[in-house]
């Protein structure tokens, strides 16, 4: 799959490299001994579309970029982990919003910075990365990140690469926006929400639903974004914002509004044909109650 915007792409490369120390540094390690709680922070007002409770703070790597909550270092929890795969071509500085989105929701995001994703080799590292972060009595990550709780996702090449990823046990959810077709989603252990764009002329829906129709072993959910395109993701994320935030909250925080826009008789997203032209719930995903204890 070629990466129609290689200017973007390249220049999105070069504002990586000028701001490399965006963030780094920008949170100083944990001294004290405060408990850590495995709560989710409260939703901000207006939904999950919105911006979240949580200043952010960017740290650039060799392999991987990191979104993650400024105070991270003074909080009271831990937070739970996103791996982020790019499209062909693209680096984490062309989501950008989407990952910073989702890191002021509480999320620690480590995205890839390859652009050749599809193989999910970064994405592990990246876990294998914060774990050491975590377990170092130096790092402003000392045991603030949730390592039991981890989602996968990506766009494009990316997204592909999340389903791969999504055989680790280590990965707890896969939610792949508009993926490639190198993947085999019968090693994806957990469950899948599969985004495709009603508009895709790339990733065309019915690559996407051959997914969804594949995976029968797993809860897996289908939504297809009204009028969206393959690049519709790109900057701002726009109609992605909401549901992956909501995804991400139900799967690795507990968070039961976000829990009910997916499943049991009142699934939002089900009900929102303004967002959504098409959705489906195989069967493991309608047997999935409303709410979880």
């Amino acid at each position: 799959m070629l990466w129609r915007r290689n200017r973007f792409a390249l220049s999105a490369a070069l504002a990586l490299v000028l701001t490399a120390s965006g963030g780094a540094g920008t949170a100083s390690a944990s001294t004290g001994t405060t408990a850590v709680a495995a709560a989710p922070a409260a939703s901000a007002a207006g939904g999950f579309g919105a911006p979240g409770p949580y200043a952010t703070a960017v740290e650039v790597g060799a392999v991987t970029t990191l979104y993650y909550p400024r105070d991270i270092a003074d909080s009271d929890r831990r937070h739970p982990v996103i791996v982020w795969g790019n499209g062909t071509g693209g680096v984490p500085l062309v989501y950008r919003d989407l990952l910073l989105h989702w890191a002021g929701q509480g999320f620690v995001v480590a995205a890839a910075n390859t652009p050749m994703s599809n193989l999910g080799i970064s994405m592990r590292a990246s876990i294998d990365m914060l774990t050491g972060r975590n377990a170092d009595p130096g790092s402003v990550f000392h045991d603030r990140v949730d390592l039991e709780h981890i989602g996968a996702s990506g766009h494009s090449q990316g997204g592909a690469a999340a389903i791969v990823v999504g055989s680790d046990p280590r990965v707890d959810t896969v939610l792949p926006i508009q993926p490639g077709p190198l993947a085999d989603i019968d090693a994806v252990r957990g469950p899948a929400l599969l985004l495709a764009g009603q508009r895709d002329s790339i990733v065309l829906p019915a690559l996407v639903k051959a997914f969804y129709n594949a995976a029968d072993h797993i809860p897996a959910l289908y939504g297809e974004v009204r009028g969206a395109d393959h690049f519709t993701v790109v900057g701002d994320p726009g109609p992605f914002a909401a549901p992956t935030t909501a995804w991400f909250r139900a799967h690795l925080m507990g968070d039961r509004a976000a829990h009910a826009q997916f499943f049991g008789p009142g699934c939002g997203i089900c009900a929102d044909t303004a967002t959504w032209s098409d959705v489906r719930r195989n069967s493991r995903a309608l047997s999935v109650p409303a709410a979880t204890p």
